[in-house]
């Protein structure tokens, strides 16, 4: 049984990976550390496990194997290379880190330790991702010349987020690193990494974060990836958008359910039956514990997906757009 300690209820996700850790039959929850001891304390008693005051003497028992981070983001650098230093796996939200120095402290500590690292990179697993691939693979849509993934909601608007997800220290950003995080990694998938990213930031209820963004990536061939996220739309779908030489592929216009055209094909537009899904990355890191494996596909979406919100943070903040070799690692 792998026993782990759950580091902060900060974010909205917390929760989730609880009950994900409580409902595998392979780990269960053992403490509870929080950087609001008060927060902490009710979640201890909520799931009945000890609470610890300090972070460090929670790392330091031997009965806890690991480790899910949900602290604020400006904090994952230090609690993930300690968390590694006291030998424990580690779990966490994404990013793994604000700029892309942070996570190769952080990386450079997991590998010394030689525990297993995994990020919650939900969409790359989802059914509707296979099924692109699948066609991708198929070679259908000819080159990919343009790829436009969208996820929005109303959280700022409707004022259901939680205050301190506007909190620029403590996030690194807002919708762009909040719910951007997923079609940015879905477009790194479809298209993979570009020379450089140019990113505009929205301020529609004039928070201290960006409340609706975009960001393009260019790639040296000519394709273009566009990226869009905010916290202020009402009933704006998930949607997908693969464009070719020789097809193109929709999803969520608004329906979720894949459909293609190409040339050579029917002439219509033709439904896709979904793929499975795969286990989520909190069933893969368990298996990774298991079996000594390391999650090296995760790892590397995880860190482009840094790297990619670095640029996209630095355009904004430089006016110009941002070549990827410029950030240091």
């Amino acid at each position: 049984m792998i026993r782990i300690g759950k580091i902060s209820y900060w974010h909205v996700h917390a929760e989730d990976y609880t009950k994900q850790a409580l409902e595998h039959p392979d780990t269960e929850l053992a403490a509870i550390w929080d950087e609001l001891p008060e927060r902490g304390q009710a979640k201890a008693a909520q799931y009945g496990v000890p609470y610890y005051a300090s972070l460090d003497e929670m790392l330091a028992q031997d009965d806890i194997d690991a480790v899910i981070v949900d602290a604020p983001t400006n904090l994952h650098r230090d609690i993930m290379v300690k968390a590694a230093e006291a030998g424990k796996h580690i779990f966490t939200e994404k990013v793994i880190a604000p700029t892309a120095k942070e996570v190769t402290d952080i990386l450079s500590a997991v590998r010394k330790a030689g525990v297993r690292l995994t990020v919650s990179l939900p969409r790359l697993y989802d059914g509707y991702t296979q099924t692109i691939d699948r066609v991708l693979q198929g070679g259908k849509l000819g080159k990919l010349t343009l790829a436009r993934v969208r996820l929005s909601h109303n959280g700022a608007t409707a004022n259901w987020l939680p205050d301190h997800f506007y909190s620029k220290e403590q996030c690194g950003g807002g919708a762009l690193i909040d719910l951007g995080c997923h079609p940015m990694y879905l477009v790194r998938r479809f298209l993979g990494m570009p020379e450089s990213v140019s990113a505009n930031f929205g301020y529609v209820t004039g928070k201290e974060v960006e409340d609706n963004a975009v960001a393009v990536l260019r790639y040296a061939e000519g394709a273009l990836g566009i990226v869009e996220a905010g916290f202020v739309n009402s009933h704006s779908p998930f949607s997908i958008e693969l464009h070719g030489t020789e097809g193109t592929l929709l999803y969520g216009f608004p329906d979720e359910v894949p459909v293609v055209r190409y040339n050579g094909g029917s002439g219509q537009w033709e439904k896709l039956e979904l793929e499975d899904r795969v286990p989520y990355a909190f069933s893969q890191w368990v298996e990774h514990i298991k079996q000594g494996t390391e999650a090296t596909e995760n790892i590397a979406a995880a860190v482009d997906l840094t790297r990619l919100m670095e640029a996209s943070n630095r355009s904004v903040a430089e006016s110009r757009p941002i070549r990827i070799d410029e950030l240091a690692e």
